[in-house]
């Protein structure tokens, strides 16, 4: 929850809270963020920034990207490349849309991210990861910080000497999801490896990997020491968790109200079309403790296909009364 003094600094930002909403492709764009920030997320990251696209300038796409609201701030570009010159010279374009922070993606795991030597890809290239927080940190005028994976594959978790050349080449602040690449999203998440990497290193640490509860928020707090708590996956079905409560907690009343306004702020972003579509993903998410209602093929059918909000919303108050 969000304190009247900083939780934390990022050099010179200060963090007020704990829990922070992970950067998901295809899921933390503006509107779902906004409404993480409002239930309690204390940083913005967007989702990941392809440098190819800053530099060879693909307008719709990239202001949607990087669109963010003042409430949002601190608001983190998170830039994916595995070019220390590209990515300084997409950071220094965008700096006029005033981030905050920059963080670089060292742990997507998507083969045609990672297969090119960017995300997690790069966790095989050390002397690169050095090459491109010196670049950036000694020629941005903002904080440059990194989201890293505990290693390639289990025969190359180097999650230490990755951490230590990333505070030692200027870096402010690393997220750690703790699962390798090769893992995905399978397995457990290495909170002891966590941990290591908050006792080597003197910037902040954010642990993120398995959070699904209240309770796993204090255990990954308690286990690992760091600064905060990253929370992905989880967050798209109980936003709410940034207000510290479970999803059993939620009244079915705050869901409906959660939904609609979330909704009413995609078709603001998106246009009616696009953000209708788009919001389909995200009410599946929050509709998900109700799946014995959605059991009826015709009414999964017409929630999946309708195109009318209004009438989109009246379906979801048959699910969720």
């Amino acid at each position: 929850m969000h304190t009247s003094s900083p939780t934390f600094y990022i050099r010179d930002i200060p963090v007020h809270g704990n829990l922070i909403l992970a950067p998901m492709d295809g899921y933390s764009d503006q509107p779902f963020r906004s409404l993480a920030r409002k239930l309690g997320s204390a940083l913005s990251y967007t989702e990941f920034i392809n440098t190819l696209d800053v530099i060879h300038k693909q307008p719709r796409f990239l202001a949607e990207r990087i669109a963010y609201t003042t409430d949002e701030r601190p608001i983190v570009y998170q830039l994916l490349d595995n070019d220390p010159q590209r990515l300084l010279a997409a950071a220094q374009r965008l700096l006029p849309h005033q981030p905050d922070i920059f963080d670089i993606n060292l742990g997507c795991s998507a083969r045609s991210v990672s297969g090119r030597g960017a995300g997690a890809g790069l966790l095989k290239t050390p002397e690169k990861i050095a090459t491109i927080f010196n670049l950036l940190s000694k020629n941005l005028p903002i904080p440059v910080t990194g989201k890293i994976r505990l290693g390639w594959d289990e025969n190359t978790r180097n999650y230490q000497l990755v951490a230590r050349i990333i505070e030692e080449n200027g870096g402010q602040l690393i997220a750690v999801h703790g699962r390798t690449r090769a893992q995905q999203y399978s397995g457990q998440a290495d909170w002891d490896a966590i941990a290591e990497i908050k006792q080597i290193v003197s910037i902040p640490v954010i642990a993120n990997g398995d959070v699904q509860t209240v309770a796993d928020i204090d255990r990954i707090l308690a286990h690992t020491h760091c600064d905060g708590v990253m929370i992905g996956r989880a967050a798209t079905t109980n936003p709410w968790i940034f207000s510290r409560l479970d999803r059993h907690q939620v009244s079915n009343a705050q869901v409906r109200q959660t939904l609609t306004e979330h909704l009413h702020a995609n078709l603001q972003f998106y246009g009616p079309q696009r953000g209708m579509i788009l919001f389909r993903k995200y009410a599946s998410r929050y509709i998900q403790p109700h799946l014995p209602e959605l059991l009826d093929p015709q009414l999964r059918l017409k929630l999946l296909t309708c195109t009318d909000p209004q009438t989109f919303l009246d379906l979801i108050a048959q699910i969720i009364p």
